[in-house]
């Protein structure tokens, strides 16, 4: 995927400041930070979204996305994590490689989260539910 952002970065072609990896995932710092610390873990081979991803790729991610997020309460003082993916543009994603965003989070930071979570109505809940039992294999 030679148009790919995170591939060129995986790939070393594009610079990024990369903070961890192995053999299957790279972690890098994002260009565009939420908090100090925002890093982002990617697959090593293209996959365009968490519905497109292999299996053992989305296994070694999420692992990469565990170790990334020890560091950053470790090294950053951090007192949570964040671990937020996008799928797909109606999801907000931009760059369309697989990618976890690990975000540090500080008592004080200035990030909201996009919703209050409020009670939702049960027999909506319990229609959802049923769908998607249903659409299980």
């Amino acid at each position: 995927m030679s148009e790919c952002l995170f591939c060129g970065i995986v790939a070393g072609s594009i610079p990024g400041e990369v903070v961890d990896s192995d053999e299957r995932t790279v972690a890098f710092m994002d260009i565009a930070p939420a908090t100090p610390g925002h890093a982002l873990v990617v697959p090593r081979a293209h996959s365009a979204d968490l519905l497109e991803i292999d299996a053992a790729d989305l296994e070694a991610t999420a692992v990469a996305a565990q170790r990334l997020a020890r560091r950053a309460t470790d090294a950053l003082d951090a007192d949570g994590v964040n671990l937020v993916n996008a799928c797909g543009a109606a999801a907000s994603q931009t760059v369309f490689h697989f990618h976890v965003h690990v975000i540090p989070r500080y008592e004080d930071d200035p990030i909201e989260l996009p919703w209050v979570p409020t009670p939702g109505d049960p027999d909506e809940i319990a229609q959802v539910a049923e769908k998607l039992r249903a659409a299980g294999g």
